[in-house]
């Protein structure tokens, strides 16, 4: 299996060794600026007095903002670094940067209201099968109840909204691939029937639901409810990013298949 990225370097071996040595460095210099980026941008949190504070009173004050904001930003470098791996490029034409944000931003105020349905509704589903639960023990410290209570969530969450979520996107993904990455062109109608035989499902269902929901999301979303609730929806972003590289393992796998 090889990705786009890999079988450009694959021609480039046909070159000389010194315009290979001179690729890949370019190729590392894009890299590392990128990573110095994102760990300043994360440096900052750490080290400037109140910029944390400041990020917690404005969870609490405007908690959805904030989720447009986290989701617009972290989701879509995600899938910068999944077109990083597939192409070779962090950006390109037809990618559609702004228009990716947008809906990004739209999927993090629905993930946020599903944080905030299955955090309710989990423990109710506990207590009709006759699981009582203590109404604090998902506040207190690390215990089988709330380690049962966070999984309960993430369990129902995952088995209920993400497989909708994640179809979701995957059809205003195409949509916006299909205009071309313009913003105009994605405010257009959605061609949803269309778009829906278009997807590959065999590749949906026996990697992106079958594999990633019970292996990775479940688990990582276990560990998400067990964090303080300022914490969780950032924490559910940053996982934006791994989603980002899973759609393009996803897309190697239609390449390859």
């Amino acid at each position: 299996m090889q990705s786009g990225y890999a079988m450009e370097l694959g021609c480039k071996v046909g070159t000389s060794a010194n315009d290979l040595y001179v690729y890949m460095l370019k190729i590392k210099s894009i890299d590392l600026r990128v990573i110095t980026v994102f760990c300043a941008t994360a440096g900052i949190f750490a080290i400037v007095p109140g910029v944390f504070e400041t990020y917690r009173q404005l969870n609490i004050e405007y908690p959805y903002l904030l989720s447009f904001v986290k989701f617009a930003l972290l989701a879509t470098f995600g899938e910068c670094m999944a077109l990083r791996i597939t192409t070779g490029n962090y950006l390109q034409p037809g990618f559609g940067l702004l228009p990716k944000m947008l809906v990004w931003g739209m999927l993090g105020l629905l993930i946020k209201a599903a944080f905030v349905i299955f955090a309710t509704g989990a423990p109710n589903v506990l207590a009709s099968l006759g699981v009582q639960l203590n109404p604090d023990a998902i506040r207190s410290g690390l215990s089988f109840q709330r380690l049962l209570l966070a999984f309960s969530i993430s369990l129902t969450m995952n088995l209920i909204f993400a497989p909708v979520l994640m179809t979701l996107h995957k059809i205003t993904d195409t949509h916006i691939r299909q205009v071309g990455g313009s913003l105009r062109g994605s405010m257009s109608a959605i061609d949803i029937a269309s778009i829906l035989r278009e997807i590959d499902w065999s590749v949906m269902w026996n990697f992106v639901f079958k594999k990633t929901i019970p292996f990775f999301w479940v688990p990582a979303h276990t560990i998400t409810f067990l964090l303080p609730a300022e914490f969780q929806v950032f924490f559910a972003a940053i996982l934006g990013v791994t989603l980002g590289l899973i759609l393009a393992i996803a897309a190697e796998r239609k390449v390859c298949s």
